[in-house]
């Protein structure tokens, strides 16, 4: 299984972007998919997940601006981020929960990063 991003780039304060992943491989199921990011000097963050019930949860520094969705058809999960800030500036990496046919065992698999970059 693979993760594939996009998205990424340079925004001014205020603007937005959006980011997706798609994931790839044999797949059962996917349990979870969400986005973290880690900023330099600073440990890896939950940023927003979305279960297979369609639950969405979100880091606070983020709700109401941050809006997190899924394609279960597509096994891709996207997150739209408006009225972006310099503290949203980071290496966003995507993760999936997956149970695959060679590994049925949910399992952990994270994407490249895609690096955001909120500058004016």
């Amino acid at each position: 299984v693979q993760l594939q991003a996009s998205g990424g780039g340079l925004v001014q304060p205020g603007g937005s972007l959006r980011l997706s992943c798609t994931a790839i491989g044999s797949i059962i199921s996917i349990d979870a998919m969400g986005w973290y990011r880690q900023a330099p000097g600073k440990q890896r963050e939950l940023v927003a997940i979305i279960t297979s019930s369609s639950n969405p949860n979100y880091v606070d520094s983020v709700k109401g601006r941050f809006t997190i969705s899924r394609d279960y058809a597509k096994n891709t999960v996207s997150l739209q981020m408006n009225s972006l800030k310099p503290e949203d500036t980071a290496t966003y990496y995507c993760n999936a929960v997956v149970r695959g046919y060679l590994r049925p065992q949910s399992t952990d698999y994270w994407g490249p990063g895609t690096l955001v970059t909120v500058s004016s």
